[in-house]
């Protein structure tokens, strides 16, 4: 059996879930916001994974999934335990802005320090209260705001750990991404936790495939790290990706999107026009190599050189077909009440 967990100055013992409020820094009128984490502890022991989101605090298509997720009849049978922490930066979140009061990327501040700057104090208590408790960790996250991602995993897939993990998630494809300096991805590494970071959907929006993509993807690494039973079914890995690319706007206008995110495109076609709005001229897009677009720009309005389309190059040898992941993930029911009111996925 598995001893008592201590987050908060709350002892958590086995087989039970308990939510535990941190207080962080308080506002300029004294009054506390609080880091709310949600721990389940199974009866068993097992491994200890954190599921975060909304560290930039307008990016809230993670913090749907995680709410999926805590409702999952699947945690009955948790072997080991579950910290979830659906609201990391709550101002943000309360404000609907990515960065803190103080102006600062939380994800550029970690692992923070006890008397530094708002989001340095922040990151040191994630560090200190879940990171280490943790042996794994998923971290959700979306594209800014009028930009919206496909769903991908960010990770550092030369680490064998990771690598597993990821291709247990189940996302469409995987960016061999680079760890930036300063960011959770870099400062749980350095303390032996391997991170993968989820990417989908645009700043404060939801999206309901994606939301079921990355419950299930959770689920899905919650089975390969011994926290749930293995599913008969077999996921399939992820295309992988070396190299991305923005495509940018080779003129001032008004745009029109000509291809799908997650749409496979090929090198030299046409995937955007530009226009003036007086109807004198138009500019072609065109997609300077072979990928998938993980990445779109919503704003129909361009400045010469803004990024427009963000291009993963993968192997040609892919078989991809966005029409079959849509398929999988596409709710049973057309009917948003009855959408709303699934269990939290039975996949």
């Amino acid at each position: 059996m598995a001893g008592p967990m201590v987050i908060g100055g709350v002892e958590i013992l086995p087989n039970t879930r308990q939510i535990v409020n941190i207080p962080v820094a308080p506002v300029y009128t004294q009054d506390s916001l609080s880091l709310n984490i949600n721990v389940v502890r199974g009866k068993r022991p097992g491994p200890t994974l954190f599921v975060c989101a909304a560290i930039h605090g307008d990016e809230i298509n993670g913090v749907e999934i995680i709410r999926r997720l805590l409702m999952s009849r699947m945690l009955d049978k948790l072997r080991g335990t579950l910290i979830a922490i659906p609201i990391v930066n709550v101002y943000g979140f309360v404000n609907q802005t990515r960065e803190l009061p103080d102006g600062r990327d939380l994800n550029r501040s970690f692992p923070g320090s006890a008397s530094g700057s708002l989001a340095a104090r922040i990151a040191e208590t994630f560090m200190s209260e879940i990171v280490a408790h943790c042996t794994h960790g998923i971290d959700l996250h979306t594209g800014a705001r009028h930009r919206s991602n496909f769903p991908q995993i960010r990770a550092n897939l030369l680490d064998p750990e990771t690598l597993a993990m990821t291709n247990a998630f189940g996302a469409p494809i995987a960016i061999n991404a680079r760890i930036r300096d300063g960011s959770l991805r870099q400062a749980a590494a350095e303390k032996g936790v391997p991170v993968l970071l989820y990417e989908s959907c645009e700043a404060l929006r939801f999206d309901e495939i994606y939301i079921r993509a990355g419950v299930k993807g959770i689920l899905n690494v919650m089975r390969h790290i011994g926290m749930l039973r293995k599913s008969r079914g077999k996921t399939k890995p992820p295309m992988i990706s070396e190299k991305t690319a923005w495509v940018r706007a080779p003129d001032s206008g008004v745009l029109r999107v000509l291809v799908s995110l997650g749409e496979l495109v090929e090198e030299g076609q046409v995937i955007g026009i530009i226009a003036d709005p007086l109807g004198t001229q138009e500019v072609a897009v065109v997609a300077d190599q072979t990928g998938i677009v993980i990445g779109r720009t919503n704003l129909p309005l361009a400045y010469e050189g803004d990024a427009l389309f963000h291009i993963a190059q993968v192997s040609s040898e892919n078989d991809w077909k966005l029409e079959a992941f849509t398929e999988i993930y596409a709710p049973e029911s057309e009917s948003p009440l009855e959408v709303a009111l699934e269990p939290a996925i039975a996949l």
